[in-house]
């Protein structure tokens, strides 16, 4: 019998097909299979061919030194890495086109090399020239970082082998290298995982800090399989809108730190600028009156407290179905909340058209914004605005009450920080318990939706639980 020289890859799940068929039978993804050849396998593993190693075994106690940290010089990148980078470790960073990955990164090569440690920038994407350009206009031309262009994976490590031990490597971008040893094109789920695996092995054989910057696809995923996700130590998403000068970098996998924490940057003329203040970056367009539809959400991102502003709109739908349309929320959070404004509170958005925004392109994921969007749908539709001052949090359940959440004393600092005077926010559950007090914090506490219908239906300020 012939064995098979050749698979075919589906390149946004990779799983293998013995034979090309127009849909992915595992993802279900339409014309994504592509032809790649078998790589020759090792002979198996304890058998007559070779014994294996033996293992050393130990407990699980033991007594070491933290890992040590590189800081890149850019405080809200070594936020969102947990202290810096940790020598040996992959760093996976991804993004829409244009929304300045390439950029940060040339930035914090080159705050590094400007502190004394080594720092390679290697492109597959640009000619040297073009990276020239942009280091010139970001102020950065005179530090000392070396740079090289390359796509082949050989040559890089052989690079990397000759040249002084670097503490940094930047990698632009994983999908445009490929291995000399497989025939398929750079780009594919073979050439991903393959050049991906022998940076990574070569990262921490040398104990250098490695960053590939990834392309992501339309669904705003990592291109290629979610093993390359696997196979690094941290993964950082750049959000935002190019439109926006706002830039929000998202932990979403940290091995060594938090993971969700972000890092906010402001787009200009000179690169990518830290934002110390992000809430008030946010809420900095905000006027001084109130208007009806919006709401000031006191959130929390990783362990940072963010203050941001959810705006609503309420329009007479055309006749047919009416438009549910939502920016930085989850829809179907958003119908959820509808759902149990109209059957717990009575409220009927049948025949309107509903939009609803996060201001400054932050994304919100928290079950938190529940409230503040309900007061935003609500205050939209009444047409009574919620308090300027004030600030609104808590996750709604499905039968209408609202449920407490975690760190509800950052939240009421945080919003006191920014001359905040009143809070909406879950009245304690528990037997006892109670709400931090923070000083020029009058909290409104609130059981269920019920209520803040009719405090906004009245536009009444009401009596606050610490007055």
């Amino acid at each position: 019998m012939v064995r098979a020289t050749s698979r075919f890859v589906c390149q946004t799940c990779g799983a293998e097909a013995p034979k090309w068929t127009g849909r992915c039978e595992s993802c279900g993804a339409w014309n994504t299979l592509v032809e790649e050849a078998i790589e020759a396998r090792p002979k198996a593993l304890g058998g007559k061919s070779g014994k294996g190693r033996a293992l050393p075994f130990v407990g699980l106690r033991g007594e070491r030194a933290p890992a040590p940290r590189l800081s890149v010089g850019i405080a809200e990148l070594d936020r969102v890495l947990g202290g810096g980078l940790v020598a040996g470790s992959a760093v996976l960073v991804g993004g829409d086109p244009g929304i300045g990955k390439s950029t940060l990164l040339l930035q914090a090569a080159a705050r590094v090399a400007a502190s004394g440690h080594g720092a390679i920038y290697i492109s597959g994407e640009e000619a040297i020239d073009q990276v020239r350009l942009r280091a010139e206009r970001l102020g950065i031309a005179a530090e000392p970082v070396k740079l090289a262009v390359a796509t082949q994976v050989g040559d890089i490590a052989a690079s990397l082998a000759d040249e002084a031990l670097p503490e940094l490597v930047v990698i632009d971008s994983i999908q445009t290298l490929f291995v000399e040893t497989l025939d398929s094109a750079p780009g594919t789920v073979a050439q991903v995982r393959a050049s991906a695996h022998e940076l990574i092995r070569l990262a921490k054989r040398r104990g250098f800090a490695l960053v590939l910057i990834g392309h992501v696809t339309k669904e705003g995923l990592i291109a290629g399989p979610r093993v390359l996700e696997h196979m690094v130590d941290t993964v950082l998403y750049f959000e935002g809108e190019r439109t926006h000068r706002f830039r929000i970098l998202r932990a979403v996998k940290n091995r060594f730190g938090p993971a969700d924490e972000i890092g906010v940057f402001a787009m200009g003329d000179e690169g990518l600028a830290e934002v110390p203040n992000p809430s008030a970056l946010f809420l900095s367009e905000r006027g001084p009156d109130a208007s009806p539809g919006a709401s000031v959400f006191a959130g929390i991102e990783g362990t940072r407290p963010v203050l941001v502003e959810i705006q609503s709109l309420i329009a007479p739908a055309q006749p047919g179905t009416p438009r549910r349309a939502v920016v930085g929320w989850d829809a179907g959070r958003l119908a959820m909340v509808l759902a149990v404004l109209e059957a717990r509170a009575g409220i009927s958005f049948a025949g309107q058209d509903v939009y609803l925004n996060v201001a400054g392109g932050l994304r919100v994921a928290e079950p938190a914004a529940d409230l503040a969007a309900a007061a935003a749908l609500v205050s939209s539709l009444a047409g009574t605005a919620v308090p300027a001052d004030a600030v609104v949090f808590g996750e709604i359940g499905l039968s209408g009450e609202i449920r407490p959440v975690a760190h509800t004393e950052a939240r009421l600092k945080e919003a006191a920080k920014l001359g905040f005077k009143r809070a909406l926010a879950p009245a304690p559950h528990r037997a006892g318990a109670a709400i931090p007090r923070v000083a020029d914090i009058a909290v409104r506490e609130l059981r269920h939706v019920t209520e803040l219908v009719a405090l906004l239906a009245r536009g009444d300020k009401g009596r606050s639980a610490h007055a």
